[in-house]
């Protein structure tokens, strides 16, 4: 038997078991007896928050990409860079291997973690009854990969505090490391705010495939 079909809830907290009332609502809530914390059945309007982070990953995603990364001013002039100018230049020079990892990390990694997290929202909205495990897996790589793509921040933020050497040469973060920055922290949350228990919840069916 499930156990939001027998009235438990686990206390996000301290992981308490405990009873909550009205077993037919999924929205109720009860008060922890150890650490006093609300318990939910379900994380409120999961879904509501998911897709509103989502999609504002989705539009910071596209600025983040046209917008240059980082300034380099040298004597001989300022030069702006994208991600993927910033790949291409690395790829160029013959460092394959950073430029790989900047374009797993900055552009395949978010792209990868927004096309996972709306897959996942619309097979519970629409109740898909299949492939329940490897969408729990799905869900579970969301929060391994989203880390990795603060390395193209980290990057930035190293050389700019790094490469500073006065008139010579100046490193500068542009205005798409901003918005980069807010993808990053608006998939986490979206990754945080979907309840996985829900892909069980809206399967009827028993097909564990």
């Amino acid at each position: 038997m499930k156990a939001l079909e027998a009235g438990l809830a686990c206390c996000e907290v301290c992981h308490q078991i405990l009873r909550i009332p009205s077993p037919k609502t999924e929205d109720r809530a009860a008060l922890c007896p150890r650490c006093r914390s609300v318990v939910h059945a379900r994380k409120p309007e999961s879904i509501q928050r998911t897709w509103a982070l989502t999609l504002a990953g989705i539009i910071f995603y596209i600025p983040a990409n046209l917008l240059p990364m980082m300034h380099v001013e040298t004597i001989a002039g300022t030069q702006s860079d994208t991600i993927m100018s910033g790949v291409i230049y690395f790829i160029q020079t013959g460092a394959y291997l950073i430029g790989a990892v900047i374009f797993i990390a900055s552009i395949l990694v978010p792209v990868l973690k927004i096309l996972i997290l709306i897959a996942l929202l619309l097979s519970v909205q629409r109740r898909f009854p299949y492939l329940r495990r490897r969408r729990q897996k799905l869900y579970q790589l969301t929060e391994l990969v989203g880390r990795w793509s603060m390395v193209d921040i980290y990057v930035v933020s190293i050389m700019v505090a790094l490469v500073q050497f006065g008139a010579l040469t100046r490193i500068q973060a542009g205005l798409g490391a901003v918005f980069f920055l807010l993808v990053v922290i608006v998939t986490m949350l979206a990754a945080m705010s979907f309840d996985p228990r829900l892909i069980w919840d809206r399967s009827p069916k028993e097909s564990d495939v």
